[in-house]
């Protein structure tokens, strides 16, 4: 039996602001894409096929799926009948400030070495918690299941990734130009420029931004361009108007990328 395609996207107010969805999918594929967010999901239905850290993964129904924060990824389903899960999207910021209020807490954003995680208390937790977080009071319960359940996946699964002392001159440069990117998304950028401001050839610069980030730089710029449009979107500016804002052909480009990217339209976003 096929899955029906569906998604339910919401923000909640718990520990600050953090969003959820619920969604079934069966023709869905996620092109790759970054979040600034975790993604921290269980599979209800079917199963998951994903590229995360260099390889792909699968994640079955009852496991646990995790994407770091500016982790490359992709999604589709692995079953003929599709997948459905639910998952959150916590900020690094939230689950540094959790770790820090540990007893021997460190501040230090964590990273999840594993894609997917065969835990089913755990699964059973958050899916309890996904349960709580859907309904309407009890904040202060919502908020210690959250607490509870981001602290233990954190204790026994994440690990500090710490940066190299010194990172080498090629890739400084090239972190220059991503930068850039991302400080001015809706500019209409040329490799030459970009390629110029690394001090590298066009084919060197593509090889090594490619190799850095897991996407070309037109790639990444229309990620960086969907970071701005969420944030005008939720600031209440018009679809059109974040299409226009956002360096986007058309409106129909926007939703295209929009939906490869995040599983649902700009309207169902802003809606939630």
């Amino acid at each position: 039996m096929k899955i029906k395609e569906q998604t339910h996207f919401h923000r909640i107010d718990a520990l600050g602001g953090i969003d959820m969805l619920q969604a079934s999918y069966y023709k869905q594929r996620f092109a790759r894409h970054v979040h600034e967010t975790f993604c921290i999901g269980v599979i209800e239905q079917g199963a998951q096929r994903f590229y995360r850290s260099g390889a792909e993964h699968v994640a079955p129904r009852g496991d646990i799926i995790i994407v770091n924060a500016d982790d490359v990824h992709t999604g589709s389903s692995e079953l003929e009948h599709g997948w459905a899960y639910r998952a959150i999207y916590p900020h690094p910021d939230l689950l540094n400030g959790i770790l820090r209020q540990q007893p021997d807490g460190k501040a230090f954003i964590p990273w999840f070495p594993d894609a997917v995680i065969h835990d089913p208390g755990l699964a059973e937790q958050l899916l309890l918690t996904f349960d709580m977080l859907d309904k309407k009071g009890n904040n202060l319960l919502k908020e210690t299941l959250l607490l509870s359940s981001l602290t233990l996946l954190s204790m026994r699964y994440s690990r500090t990734r710490k940066p190299p002392a010194e990172l080498p001159v090629a890739t400084q440069r090239i972190l220059r130009a991503k930068e850039l990117i991302d400080s001015c998304p809706v500019e209409n950028h040329t490799l030459t420029q970009l390629a110029e401001l690394a001090g590298l050839s066009h084919w060197h610069f593509l090889r090594q931004f490619t190799s850095l980030t897991g996407m070309t730089p037109h790639a990444y710029l229309i990620q960086a361009r969907l970071r701005k449009a969420r944030q005008l979107l939720r600031q209440g500016v018009t679809i059109l108007e974040t299409s226009i804002l956002c360096g986007f052909t058309d409106q129909s480009h926007f939703h295209r990328h929009f939906k490869n990217s995040l599983g649902l339209t700009p309207g169902e976003f802003l809606k939630a």
